[in-house]
């Protein structure tokens, strides 16, 4: 009867797990269907968006050659380049402003520390492109929004709110013991630190999700870029190349090369993600368990 029960048991564990599995290649497939076309579409020898065919014809590398060498219109390498130092900007400071706003919410307390977070969990419910208009006349009022000082503009954009998301940070600076500070003050070290040479050195984890957010906010972002940028092309980001390619004029010569940039684009980011994906999964589930 025993061996019974359990061979039941084991075929209705066996259907279930088939039907999960089978319900997750599924789900797997349909999720890499677009990254499969546009990795096709980067390759196709034939131009224009209307194709008549999911393959291409024939395959060529010529569409990534006249991405980086044809810059008479589109000067996507230097598209490129502006994208990347504001990226690796805003990690830097975003991330220090994050962790330090994170850690005065999790280890002080003040005042007005509650009034605050509530504060700043209800404007992170509102999209920060509400506030465009005014964030782009107040950049032209000081002079922030013509030439070289573009950059510095998306910089100030992308980091001067970052602090007010430390919501995640904070989770992961509590699950770290408190005694640990306790000890290092009887030891006579200050709250900064405190900070730098007890708490950074625990938060490993949570400071790789930390950089990897702040690095694909500006990478990725497309509204406060055209914004601010306008019609300045030797300052624009790749969002913006890449939506130029998409244009009326444009879209018939540059459409398999937009594939090959999306491509390019994405290549920082996964590289990111593979080499660091064990400590962004540990952050994220101390931040979670916080």
């Amino acid at each position: 009867m025993r061996k019974r029960e359990t061979a039941s048991a084991k075929t209705r564990r066996f259907i279930s797990n088939t039907i999960v599995h089978v319900c997750l290649a599924v789900l797997a497939v349909i999720w890499l269907f677009p990254i499969f076309w546009v990795i096709l579409t980067s390759f196709r020898a034939e131009k224009g968006s209307y194709v008549s065919s999911f393959f291409p014809k024939s395959y060529t590398l010529d569409n990534y050659k006249r991405l980086f060498t044809d810059t008479t219109i589109l000067n996507f390498p230097q598209m490129f380049m502006n994208t990347l130092i504001i990226a690796i900007f805003c990690a830097v400071i975003s991330s220090f402003f994050v962790l330090s706003v994170s850690y005065c919410m999790s280890r002080l307390r003040f005042k007005m520390r509650k009034p605050f977070m509530n504060l700043a969990m209800v404007l992170g419910l509102f999209p920060g492109f509400m506030s465009m208009i005014a964030v782009y006349y107040i950049l032209k009022a000081i002079g922030l929004s013509e030439g070289s000082m573009i950059r510095v503009a998306l910089i100030l954009v992308y980091t001067g709110g970052s602090g007010a998301g430390f919501y995640i940070a904070k989770g992961f600076f509590d699950t770290i013991p408190k005694a640990l500070d306790e000890a290092a003050y009887l030891d006579g070290a200050t709250k900064f630190q405190v900070f730098t040479k007890v708490t950074i050195p625990l938060s490993k984890p949570i400071i790789v999700y930390t950089i990897l957010t702040s690095f694909m906010a500006p990478w990725l972002d497309f509204i406060f870029a055209k914004v601010i940028c306008r019609a300045d092309a030797k300052y624009y980001t790749v969002s913006i190349g890449l939506w130029k390619m998409l244009e009326k004029e444009y879209i018939d010569s540059w459409y398999t090369c937009f594939a090959a940039g999306a491509v390019c684009v994405s290549i920082p980011i996964a590289i990111l993600f593979i080499a660091m994906q064990n400590m962004y999964v540990e952050g994220m589930a101390g931040a979670v368990k916080g």
